[in-house]
């Protein structure tokens, strides 16, 4: 056995003083779909709900082994990263202190603190992430503590490795191909590291969010790409810069491994997990699943295993993941139509639409003109291809509408 393998061992097994493995679940569901044996490795099921606790917790434990004066720990992270480390403080039993952006939803500092109790201090400070994260850096070098990477950290890396060495031991023989969703590259480098000692024949598949492929980028680039801009929705994965050292443990990958999974169908995916099997994902942690559609062809008659890293899903979100859904399998849309200022022109106007349409929209802007108002209308239906006919009978009828379902900037001051 080589190096790395037998130092993610060791972090596996000191990691079984606070958990048990995760489950890795057959998906008959899944596996009937795909005429594939799909199994889940459900890091939803961690005491905090993702896998970063894993990496926390290593990185710790080995700072302690080699500097036991060392007692103070700091992060900044919104979100799973922070509770891992406030989690790893409590159970060390050291001060941490956790710089969160002034935006994070309270439920999450709520959560934090909850995993950390009293070894723990909450910093609110940044509007953006990058703000956030420079504070807290700054007060890192200022007291003498030592700053824990949500990813880019060679014994974060290794600590997010004990997920390969727990498939590895649960299934009982190597996968076929394994599915990871890709931030940072923390779990991507490390699972990959100990299948590539240990069982060098498995495939990988690396997902990331259509908004968020700093992977992609740097896969094409040759070296790490800062991305101008990123889609936030992926909270768990929307990562500007793949980081320096996972991408130096990921310059192998292939650019047909990376695939790109658009945040609005992520949405139906994590629906479908909710309502068929009753599973609780974040975006991040539906990745590894939204990307099977494309992989059908490719994982007939294999043994595929998916990452689902996180659950920490706030359900006031799920309105919005809802509208997202409906809106990528076309059973939503937003027109701004001129509606003449008639007698009868409303009752003609929705006589057009069919028995499975229904308004869920309808809002008088502005009157651009004395004989027609315009009206955003928003109309859900039971099948995309409804849309076919009423569209057909505004055109018969002369209607003047604009479709704004697809137009970003629009939607983001009307819908």
């Amino acid at each position: 056995m080589t190096h790395f393998a037998a130092h993610a061992r060791a972090a596996t097994d000191a990691l079984r003083d606070l958990f048990d493995p995760t489950p890795l679940q057959r998906n008959d569901y899944l596996s009937a779909r795909y005429g594939a044996e799909i199994w889940l490795k459900r890091e939803d099921l961690t005491p905090v709900r993702s896998y970063k606790l894993r990496g926390a917790v290593n990185a710790m434990r080995k700072v302690r082994t080699n500097r036991p004066d060392q007692k103070h720990f700091v992060c900044a992270s919104a979100g799973n990263h922070a509770q891992g480390v406030a989690f790893a403080c409590r159970h060390f039993g050291v001060k941490g202190t956790i710089f969160m952006p002034v935006t994070t939803p309270q439920q999450k500092i709520d959560k934090t603190r909850t995993f950390g109790g009293d070894t723990i201090e909450i910093v609110m400070t940044g509007d953006y992430f990058d703000q956030t994260l420079a504070a807290s850096q700054r007060y890192c070098a200022d007291v003498g503590a030592h700053f824990l990477s949500p990813f880019d950290d060679a014994d974060v890396v290794e600590g997010q490795a004990s997920v390969a060495v727990e498939i590895f031991a649960q299934l009982g023989c190597a996968p076929d191909l394994v599915v990871l969703p890709v931030g940072g590259g923390g779990l991507a480098a490390g699972v990959t590291g100990y299948f590539r000692e240990v069982a060098p024949d498995v495939d990988f598949r690396f997902v990331e969010p259509a908004g968020g492929a700093s992977l992609t980028a740097a896969v094409a680039e040759g070296a790490p790409v800062t991305l101008k801009r990123i889609n936030s929705f992926v909270d768990g994965a929307a990562v500007a810069r793949i980081g320096t050292l996972t991408y130096a443990r990921l310059a192998w990958v292939r650019p047909e491994q990376v695939l790109l999974a658009p945040e609005d169908r992520i949405c139906v995916t994590m629906l479908e997990m909710l309502n068929i099997e009753g599973v609780v994902l974040e975006p991040a942690g539906a990745l590894s699943l939204d990307v099977l559609p494309q992989l059908a062809d490719q994982i007939r008659g294999k043994t595929v295993v998916c990452v689902t890293s996180g659950g920490n899903f706030d359900f006031e979100r799920l309105p919005e993941v809802k509208e997202r859904a409906q809106r990528f399998a076309g059973l939503k849309k937003y027109f701004i139509l001129r509606m003449p200022q008639r007698p009868g022109a409303l009752r003609e106007f929705l006589a057009m639409l069919g028995p499975e349409d229904d308004i869920a929209r309808f809002e008088y802007l502005k009157k651009s003109a004395r004989n027609f108002g315009s009206v955003l209308i928003g109309i859900e239906t039971k099948a995309a291809t409804n849309f076919n006919a009423f569209i057909a009978q505004l055109d018969n009828a002369g209607f003047s509408y604009r479709d704004i379902t697809e137009d970003e900037t629009l939607a983001e001051f009307l819908v």
